[in-house]
C-alpha cells in the first residue's frame, strides 16, 4: 500500500472512528443521564425505563381527565380529585391549574409565584406545548389543556404544565462527560493512528539510514530488505540493487587487483626463465666458453629459441589483455564449417607430423551445408592453440589427434580428441584459467605460457559459443567447442 493511500485512509479513520466513538459515548451518557432522572422525578419507576414511566404517568392523568369529561364531568369539581391529580403530576415534575369560569379553582404551589394563571389560553383553545415565556411562567411550559362543560352549563379548563428546569440539569449532566469523552477520544484515536502510521514510515527509514551508514563505512555485505510495498519499500529495493552493484563492482575490482598481482607474478616467472637462460648463454659466449664453431652455433640457436619463446609469450599476453578488456576487434562473416575445419586440419597437419603426431579430420555426413558466423582468423587461433597443446602432451608412439563435429540442438559441437597422457581430475576444472599448467614445474619449453586455452575460451565466448573438456589419465583428452548454427535469420536482423 502506497504512503499516499495510507495517509488518506489514516485521515478518513481520524474522522470516522472518532465520530463513531463519540456517537456511542453520547448514547451511553444520555442513557446514564436518563437513568438518573429519578433524582429529579420522584415517580417510582422500579427497574424499568424511567422516561417511559414518566410519559406513562402523564398520559394516565390525561386519560383519566378525558374519561371523566366524557362520562362524569361533575366529578372534576372535587377539590380532592384536583389535589390527587396534582400530587401525581408533581412526581413527574409537572403542575396543575384548574379554572372554573373565570376563577382559578386550583393551582399547584410551585405555580403560585408565577403569572401563568393569568395568561392561560381561553376556554376551548385546546393548546399543546406552549412556551412558558408566553405565559409569564419562565421555565414552565403548557403541556395539555382540557375543556369541560358541567351540567349547569358552566365551563371549566384543566391545564397540565411541565417544569423545564430538568432540561438544564440534564444538559449539564450530559455536556461535561460528553466534552471529556470527546477530548479523550480525539487524543487517543489520533495518537494511536499517528503512532502506527508514523512508525510504518519511520521504521523503514531508520533501516535505510543504517544501511546507508553501513555502505558509507564500506560494509556492503549487509542486505537492505524492503519492509513494505510502498514508496519506501521501492526505495529500499533501489538501495539493495545499488548495494549489490556496488558489491559486484568492489568484488570485481578486488578480483582485478588479484588478477593483476597474479599476472605480474606469472609474467615475471615466465619471463625470468628465458631471460636468465639468454643471459647465461650470452655471458658464456663473452667468457669464451664457446671454443668451437659448433658450440657457438648451439649457443646462438638456444638464444634464438628463448627469444622466440619470449616473443610468443609477450604476443599471447598482449592478445589475452585485449580480449580481457574487450578491445580486440572481431570481423564476423558466414563461414562454411566443413571447409574451414578441413583447411585448418591440412595446415596444422604438417607441424603435428613433425612432432610425430598424426592429425586427421573426419567430416560428417551432412544433409545441408554447416554454416556459422565467425571471425576466421580468431577461430583459427583457437584450433592452433588446442592442437599445439595436444601435440605437447603426446606421449605415445602412435600419437594422434582427431577433429570432427556434429549438429545438436541448434549448435555445431566441434570435437578435438587426442590419445595423449590425459589430464588429472584435479587439474581438469582449471585448464581454461590463465597461466594454469597441469605441469607444476611450469617448464616453458614443455608447458607453454599457460594462456593458450584461456585465449581459446575467450575467443569462443566472443562468438557466443562455449568450450568444455573431458579427459582420462592414460587415455586422452576431448575438447569440445559449441558454435551456434547459422540459419539466415541473424542476417535479416
Amino acid at each position: 500500500m502506497s504512503i499516499r493511500i495510507r495517509l488518506l485512509l489514516s485521515y478518513l479513520a481520524m474522522l470516522i472512528i472518532p465520530l463513531i466513538l463519540i456517537g456511542i459515548s453520547f448514547l451511553v451518557i444520555v442513557v446514564t443521564a436518563i437513568g438518573d432522572l429519578k433524582t429529579v422525578f420522584t415517580l417510582d419507576t422500579g427497574d424499568g425505563n424511567p422516561l417511559a414511566a414518566i410519559m406513562g404517568e402523564e398520559a394516565s392523568v390525561a386519560s383519566d381527565i378525558r374519561t371523566r369529561i366524557a362520562g362524569d364531568p361533575e366529578s372534576l369539581r372535587d377539590p380532592a380529585l384536583m389535589k390527587a391529580y396534582d400530587d401525581r403530576l408533581q412526581k413527574i415534575n409537572m403542575g396543575l391549574i384548574v379554572r372554573l369560569g373565570d376563577r382559578v379553582e386550583y393551582i399547584s404551589p410551585e405555580l403560585k409565584e408565577t403569572k401563568v394563571a393569568s395568561n392561560l389560553p381561553p376556554f376551548g383553545a385546546e393548546v399543546r406545548w406552549r412556551d412558558g415565556r408566553d405565559l409569564g411562567g419562565g421555565s414552565w411550559m403548557l403541556d395539555r389543556q382540557y375543556s369541560v362543560v358541567f351540567q349547569d352549563g358552566s365551563k371549566g379548563s384543566f391545564f397540565m404544565l411541565l417544569n423545564m428546569d430538568f432540561l438544564g440539569w440534564l444538559a449539564e449532566r450530559i455536556s461535561k462527560p460528553f466534552l471529556l469523552s470527546l477530548l479523550i477520544i480525539l487524543v487517543v484515536v489520533n495518537g494511536i493512528l499517528t503512532f502506527f502510521v508514523s512508525r510504518s514510515i519511520i521504521r523503514p527509514l531508520r533501516s535505510l539510514r543504517r544501511a546507508a551508514e553501513a555502505i558509507k563505512e564500506g560494509n556492503l555485505s549487509h542486505p537492505v530488505r524492503p519492509e513494505s510495498r510502498d514508496e519506501i519499500g521501492e526505495l529500499a529495493a533501489a538501495f539493495e540493487a545499488m548495494r549489490l552493484k556496488l558489491k559486484d563492482s568492489v568484488d570485481l575490482q578486488l578480483q582485478y587487483e588479484d588478477n593483476r598481482s597474479s599476472l605480474i607474478s606469472n609474467i615475471s616467472h615466465d619471463l625470468k626463465s628465458p631471460v636468465a637462460a639468454i643471459r647465461g648463454y650470452v655471458e658464456g659466449i663473452m667468457d669464451g666458453v664457446t671454443h668451437t664453431p659448433e658450440m657457438l652455433d648451439s649457443y646462438i640457436k638456444t638464444i634464438h629459441r628463448k627469444t622466440v619463446q619470449m616473443d610468443r609469450l609477450i604476443d599471447e599476453l598482449f592478445l589475452y589483455s585485449k580480449l580481457d578488456l574487450k578491445r580486440l576487434p572481431f570481423h564476423f562473416e558466414e563461414v562454411a564449417l566443413d571447409d574451414f575445419l578441413s583447411d585448418c586440419a591440412e595446415e596444422l597437419q604438417l607441424d603435428a607430423e613433425k612432432q610425430g603426431v598424426k592429425l586427421s579430420y573426419e567430416p560428417p555426413a551432412l544433409a545441408e551445408p554447416a554454416v556459422v558466423v565467425a571471425d576466421r582468423e580468431k577461430l583459427k587461433r583457437v584450433f592452433v592453440n588446442i592442437v599445439e597443446n595436444a601435440v605437447k602432451y603426446a606421449d605415445k608412439a602412435d600419437a594422434a589427434i582427431w577433429i570432427g563435429f556434429v549438429e545438436e540442438d541448434g549448435y555445431y559441437n566441434i570435437g578435438i580428441r587426442d590419445n595423449g597422457k590425459g589430464i588429472s581430475a584435479e587439474s581438469l576444472p582449471h585448464i581454461f584459467e590463465r597461466f594454469y599448467r597441469a605441469d607444476a614445474a611450469r617448464n616453458v619449453d614443455t608447458g607453454g605460457s599457460g594462456l593458450g586455452l584461456a585465449i581459446a575460451q575467450q575467443i569462443v565466448e566472443e562468438h557466443g559459443g562455449r568450450m568444455a573438456a573431458a579427459s582420462e589419465l592414460g587415455t586422452g583428452t576431448l575438447i569440445t567447442i559449441a558454435l551456434k548454427k547459422w540459419t539466415g535469420r541473424e542476417h535479416a536482423e
